[in-house]
């Protein structure tokens, strides 16, 4: 009999639309391999706490699926997966191609053995390219690139049949100790989330009767507007393929090219592995920050949600409760710290890459790149973002009584700027900054970078 083949398991876990998957079944038997690679991510991008709580559910769900043939292993994955592979004997090695530079490392370490497929992209980044077959650092050439390509091949199938081999032992997912205990500061997050592909398939078909008014309430925080299909995206739950069929002809055009932002995430990592540490724009290394006791105590404030503006308070709370945070109040929360507060945009993308479910290296790094300014890909630094006028325009005041319930009992006129309606409640933060004072630091330390 043939050896089995190995089906390496990474952030694609579904079973439909898999081609990782299906030519592995192709060949015969095969042993499925998932392993948790702390070691090869630099600095500082090991998996974060809120995605480890997501994980566990995922694999759960993705081993039932398997009848319990899921092997779990925890290590460098390029040896595991190397050792694996001799002790089966296999002579291929399935996998979908990923694009992070600890991703690329493992995959060139495993070299001709490993077959690596398509699937995390509408279209394989390597194909989407400049005259010179280089990645593309700017989005707008980028997007006419990609829609030359679109739409995207169809989703195939799972395979009709899963035949498997012997293999070693694997880990306990128990063992992994991934989910919190003491204190179990996800207690909220299954109200909010079904990990795995199934809850995926229902999100995503949940979507597609609501995303013809995307483009609407996609900006406002007080109503559920937007997919939250990031989560299942990044863990490969459902494919950005499937998600481009389903919605494609439900008047998605909107949220559609959200995906092709997604798509040129994976090519700002192309052209700077290192986007979640260094700054890609030279000048804007010059920019002096502020660090020191005072910075680092606005910088625990912003994450407490304790700033003293409403907006990136809820915005900041809704992320510690349930491991997301709504778009815009992304944006807005970033451009506060990273302008009002003049902290490190890297500061920001490493609190977040901890504590969302769906922190994804590229589009993590590539937008907070982008609101701080310091992006290949960015707007310019001195777009400094007003949380407080933001809040009124997008009608977040239900948002902030949901999240800020110290304020629930104001009215929506005065809700979004309490301080300055004198009538912020006794035992709210007060501003870390003013906006005026706040905007002219930043814009100061702008100029001085030229």
């Amino acid at each position: 009999m043939a050896a089995p083949r190995l089906m390496w398991f990474r952030r694609d876990l579904r079973l439909s639309d898999n081609h990782a998957l299906v030519a592995a079944c192709d060949g015969g038997t095969i042993i499925p391999l998932y392993v948790l690679d702390e070691e090869t991510p630099t600095h500082g991008y090991a998996m974060g706490a809120a995605q480890k709580w997501w994980l566990h559910h995922s694999l759960a769900a993705l081993d039932e699926q398997l009848r319990g043939h899921l092997m779990l292993r925890r290590g460098n994955a390029a040896e595991i997966v190397a050792e694996v592979a001799d002790a089966i004997g296999a002579e291929e090695i399935h996998a979908t191609r990923l694009y992070e530079p600890w991703s690329v490392e493992q995959q060139d370490a495993l070299g001709e053995r490993l077959v690596l497929h398509d699937g995390e992209c509408l279209v394989s980044s390597e194909q989407v390219c400049t005259g010179a077959g280089e990645p593309y650092k700017v989005y707008g050439p980028f997007w006419r690139a990609l829609s030359e390509q679109l739409p995207p091949p169809a989703p195939i199938e799972r395979p009709a049949r899963i035949d498997y081999g012997e293999g070693p032992k694997g880990d306990r997912l128990e063992d992994w100790d991934l989910l919190p205990t003491d204190p179990n500061w996800a207690s909220k997050f299954s109200g909010d989330w079904t990990p795995g592909e199934e809850g995926g398939r229902e999100r995503l078909d949940d979507f597609a009767e609501e995303v013809s008014a995307y483009a609407n309430t996609r900006n406002l925080p007080s109503e559920e507007g937007t997919s939250r299909l990031s989560p299942h995206l990044h863990m490969g739950e459902v494919s950005a393929r499937q998600v481009w069929h389903a919605l494609d002809l439900k008047g998605g055009a909107k949220f559609l090219k959200e995906l092709g932002w997604r798509d040129f995430a994976r090519q700002a990592m192309r052209a700077q592995p290192s986007i979640g540490w260094e700054t890609g724009r030279e000048k804007m290394q010059k920019l002096a920050y502020r660090t020191g006791s005072a910075a680092d105590a606005d910088f625990e404030a912003w994450t407490r949600g304790e700033t003293g503006y409403p907006i990136v308070d809820a915005g900041m709370r809704q992320l510690w409760a349930t491991g997301w945070m709504h778009n815009r109040v992304r944006m807005l929360a970033a451009s506060f710290l990273t302008k009002h507060l003049l902290i490190h945009w890297e500061r920001g993308a490493k609190w977040f890459w901890d504590c969302l479910v769906d922190a994804d290296y590229g589009n993590n790094s590539l937008n907070w790149q982008w609101i701080a300014g310091t992006g290949t890909a960015s707007q310019q630094f001195n777009r400094v973002m007003a949380p407080l006028s933001q809040s009124d325009k997008f009608d977040a005041a239900a948002y902030i009584r949901e999240w800020v319930p110290e304020l629930a009992d104001l009215s929506d006129a005065a809700i979004h700027d309490p301080h300055e309606a004198g009538c912020a409640p006794e035992g709210y933060a007060k501003k870390l900054v003013e906006h005026k004072e706040g905007r002219e630091r930043a814009l100061s330390a702008y100029r001085d970078t030229k």
